[in-house]
């Protein structure tokens, strides 16, 4: 069996292998794409394929939608040719379900695969005539937070994004200058509304999205590129809207099991590829069932009924309250927690350290204890069951292969938002004492225990990538594992005082000296990381 639109013509046996198939009349749903796009997304990755492609499958599959998603990728162009065209846009959607059993779907929800950049001339005529369209309702990205970013860590724009500045509209290369000059061609084109709709991971994605599109457009403006009026409009959320999400959904890299089970099955030419990004993508999409999605509900020209796919619409407010009850307490901090320590004791998936009784204890106790009593509850999920669903059946799933160093890159910038703004909420009340958390700055510990690379059997390790890490590194430098005096208050403050990495000053909030302290239990000898779990959570 081939996954393509002549191959999955013979129903019976995909329906045999226990594949379900399209019901919609797809290839009138591409024809009314090509005619009238209502919906283009840029990002082709995994979590586009195996949720958000998935949305508007369900509401093709009920009759509430009539077009499908145009998809398009700015950075890793593998995707498009090795992924997608192969494959007539299909993916096969793989849920791994917690007893071992696996959902298996064939999503023909995108219309199209681009790609985006001046090297393809074509894809992108094609992308100015979709932004041209007024029948186009929103743009939606995955593209990870790094994609938004136009500076480095010195604030200086990178050398593609300042080129794009450059040369203008014609011929960009960064993902926002690109999204910029399709906007240019909207608006000379009559300027139809637009909802441009991030769905990435972030905190306040929609705002770091329109802050990267303005930042081009004065740029643009200052060298005569663009007109004013297309920088009123644009600036105009009425006209251009930036709403923001939350999303949730684990998909990993794809896994061998999958693969071999779905050969087994017949399905041909299943195996994963390394792209020249270093992406590694398979035609299937492997991914747990749990998924959440919720948008503030701001879309100018319309949109697709997405609250009947399962998509939580609401307002900025709600939005932001479910976005910081994930990332502060129910499922980042968790995540994080058990990266650093997973590494440090060479554990090579997040469900096998849910079996290991200090570190399911250790995020229970991050969870519960520390992070629920300062929860900020949406009202439309619970934290309580959104935190249960979590410690019980998502990370303890042993067919969802996340690694824990997949997790641990880029913690640096993640430890201000899941570990810091709780660390703020109880300085803030004055019912809670900040110095009595224990399990936070135990993870923080470990953090600094972990950029040692130095596991706990004294061996070399591998850190995963991260901005900071040779600063970091750096600062680190005299502490040693055998030396706990190494790791002395002088040489600590200079991290755990800055801001930019804990939302705030931990000197001052009373919580160095913990931390301090637990970092030179770990710092013993090999089998200190262990003893020190064991010391605070009990064997």
């Amino acid at each position: 069996m081939k996954l393509s639109c002549a191959g999955i013509r013979d129903r019976a046996a995909w329906e045999q292998a226990g594949i379900r198939l399209p019901s919609f009349h797809w290839e009138a749903m591409r024809a009314g794409t090509e005619q009238a796009p209502a919906w283009v997304h840029f990002g082709a990755g995994n979590i586009f394929r195996g949720f958000i492609a998935k949305l508007q499958q369900d509401l093709l599959e009920q009759g509430l939608a009539h077009t499908g998603i145009v998809a398009a990728d700015t950075f890793d162009y593998d995707i498009i040719d090795k992924i997608y065209t192969p494959f007539d846009n299909m993916t096969l959607m793989v849920s791994l379900l917690p007893d071992g059993s696996m959902d298996k779907e064939v999503i023909a929800s995108v219309a199209q695969g681009l790609r985006a950049g001046a090297a393809y001339p074509q894809d992108m005529a094609r992308l100015k005539e979709i932004f041209r369209s007024p029948s186009l309702q929103m743009a939606s990205y995955t593209i990870t937070e790094k994609g938004y970013a136009l500076t480095n860590i010195a604030g200086e724009f990178f050398p593609v994004v300042q080129a794009d500045f450059d040369n203008g509209p014609e011929g960009c290369s960064h993902a926002m200058s690109i999204t910029t000059a399709l906007l240019w061609e909207r608006f000379q084109a009559g300027g139809a509304p637009i909802a441009m709709v991030s769905m990435d991971n972030c905190s306040h994605n929609g705002e770091k999205l329109r802050a990267s599109v303005m930042a081009v457009v004065e740029q643009w403006l200052d060298r005569g590129y663009i007109t004013p009026e297309f920088a009123v409009w644009v600036a105009n959320e009425s006209k251009v809207s930036f709403p923001w999400s939350m999303i949730d959904k684990i998909t990993p890299r794809p896994a061998k099991v999958v693969e071999e089970a779905l050969s087994g099955l017949g399905v041909e030419d299943m195996a994963p590829i390394v792209t020249s990004k270093n992406t590694f993508i398979a035609p299937f999409v492997n991914a747990e069932r749990p998924q959440y999605l919720v948008v503030e509900d701001r879309f100018p020209n319309g949109r697709p009924p997405l609250e009947r796919a399962g998509v939580y619409m609401t307002d900025r407010d709600t939005v932001n309250k479910t976005e910081k009850m994930k990332v502060t307490t129910c499922l980042n901090p968790l995540h994080t927690a058990l990266a650093v320590f997973g590494c440090l004791l060479g554990y090579e998936s997040i469900a096998a350290e849910m079996k290991d009784p200090q570190l399911k204890a250790l995020v229970e106790k991050i969870g519960y204890d520390e992070g629920i009593p300062v929860v900020v509850d949406p009202k439309i999920l619970s934290p309580m069951d959104f935190i249960h669903e979590v410690i019980d059946q998502r990370l303890p799933n042993p067919f969802i292969p996340d690694m824990p160093q997949r997790i641990a890159t880029d913690t640096s910038q993640k430890v201000p938002i899941r570990f810091g703004e709780t660390i703020k909420s109880y300085a803030a009340r004055p019912d809670l004492d900040v110095t009595g958390l224990t399990y936070i700055p135990l993870a923080i510990a470990g953090w600094l225990r972990y950029l040692l690379a130095v596991d706990d059997q004294g061996r070399p390790m591998a850190c995963s990538s991260d901005p900071m890490l040779d600063t970091l590194q750096q600062q680190l430098s005299a502490v040693s594992l055998g030396e706990p005096e190494s790791a002395s208050d002088e040489v600590l403050a200079p991290i755990l005082s800055n801001p930019a990495l804990f939302a705030g000053d931990l000197c001052r909030a009373g919580l160095a000296g913990r931390i301090g302290g637990m970092l030179r239990e770990m710092l013993a000898g090999p089998g200190a990381v262990r003893a020190t779990l064991e010391h605070y959570l009990g064997r």
